[in-house]
């Protein structure tokens, strides 16, 4: 068995959405390229990052790991398809023929499937066309492979040749992760807790082009140190995706007790859910971002209602994105576990909202009793937010 990076030394990028930018395509191109030298810049090997003609090529220049750059390229927002690739230079088409029969050999030693040589070719100075070149390479494969079988409808396998200023031969597309490079569509705060919901929305928003920062509400003592760790190790495992974000931890501590003390304790939930949703939206205001994030999914809990939902928006000016709000917890959970956050989100630490549950939390709110329960607080809590906004923690996940 070969060593795919002896063979391989060099990655075709297929991009989808991209495609249709229009006059702006190049933006989204060049974004893409530079999320791609972030995804490799400390992998074992050296790569140039490069786009030609429609074309986004990863070319190693030295030695490499291909698993390793084939996981990195697949974290990568805009990516739809990883394609390993054989390139060479053009010295005709006995070149191409002898080259496309040696990578069969070695790619696809089964010898037992249907197969259809798909040619494009660019460089229209090569002496035959597209056409010609696929039935030629088509001929010569059942020659030398008499166990295979041409299907031109539904083949097994797709040999594509591209003949361009040097030839790229692949037959492999490993699925990307699609939609867009991170940091094409804007900055928003994702309100980032320990459970299965928020990664998921956070990774489901940086998905869409949006560069993301995260906050996490924290209250010690009666949430440990162990429970803000478990949220830094979601927000790595978030970044490995959406790159680099600051995830602004909050003492929310001194606010939960003062409202524990002064609200009735059926509307604890929505009361502190409201402050934590102000106190998101003024850091967010700082970073530059345009909206909020949250993993709220209707009816999952008594905070998650639609009149809940109702009542917490109302705080807020800017958007509040919820990219999960119609799923079932199962598609939030098939989710988690693909970009690998669940075994992390169900780890036995609690965080600052469970503490502080009410045994019967309302679940259909009236926004003016709300108001109401709240004047209580007008005595302290203006200072408070400003003094947990002020002294928050900001950690630089990457």
């Amino acid at each position: 068995m070969f060593a795919h990076d002896e063979l391989f030394h060099a990655f075709l990028i297929k991009y989808a959405e991209i495609g249709i930018k229009g006059k702006n395509r190049y933006l989204f191109e060049d974004a893409l390229l530079n999320q791609i030298r972030f995804a490799l810049k400390d992998a074992d090997g050296e790569f140039r990052v490069r786009k030609e003609s429609g074309r986004v090529y990863v070319e190693a220049l030295s030695a490499f790991d291909f698993d390793e750059v084939v996981e990195r390229l697949s974290r990568v927002f805009g990516v739809a398809g990883i394609c390993p690739m054989v390139q060479f230079d053009d010295h005709g088409f006995e070149e191409i023929k002898s080259r496309v029969l040696e990578y069969i050999g070695k790619i696809h030693p089964e010898g037992n499937f249907t197969f259809k040589v798909q040619t494009k070719r660019a460089k229209k100075s090569f002496p035959m066309e597209s056409g010609e070149i696929s039935a030629a390479l088509g001929e010569a494969v059942l020659e030398a492979y008499p166990s295979l079988r041409v299907d031109v409808h539904e083949p097994d396998v797709y040999f594509y040749v591209e003949v361009r200023d040097r030839i790229n031969l692949y037959s492999k597309v490993i699925p990307g992760p699609g939609g867009l490079p991170v940091g094409t569509s804007g900055r928003a705060m994702l309100l980032l807790s320990g459970g299965i919901d928020s990664p998921v929305a956070g990774w489901m928003i940086a998905k869409r082009g949006v560069k993301i920062d995260a906050v996490y509400f924290h209250a010690p003592p009666y949430t440990s140190e162990r429970a803000k760790e478990k949220v830094v190790d979601l927000a790595r495992l978030v970044s490995r995706y959406a790159g680099p974000m600051d995830l602004h931890v909050v003492n929310f501590t001194d606010i939960q007790l003062y409202i524990y003390d002064q609200c009735p304790h059926e509307e604890l939930t929505i009361i502190m859910r409201r402050y934590m949703m102000r106190i998101a939206e003024k850091i967010a205001e700082e970073a530059g971002a345009l909206g909020l994030i949250t993993g709220e999914s209707i009816g999952q809990v008594a905070s998650q209602t639609l009149p809940s939902l109702a009542c917490t928006n109302e705080v807020c000016a800017m958007p509040v994105f919820r990219p999960v709000i119609g799923f079932d917890k199962q598609d939030i959970v098939d989710i988690a576990q693909k970009i690998g956050t669940f075994e992390t989100s169900i780890q036995p630490f609690e965080d600052c909202c469970t503490i502080f549950v009410a045994k019967h939390p309302v679940t259909k709110p009236n926004v003016k009793i709300i108001r109401r329960s709240e004047e209580r607080l007008q005595e302290k809590i203006g200072g408070m937010v400003e003094e947990a906004i002020r002294s928050r923690e900001i950690l630089h996940i990457s």
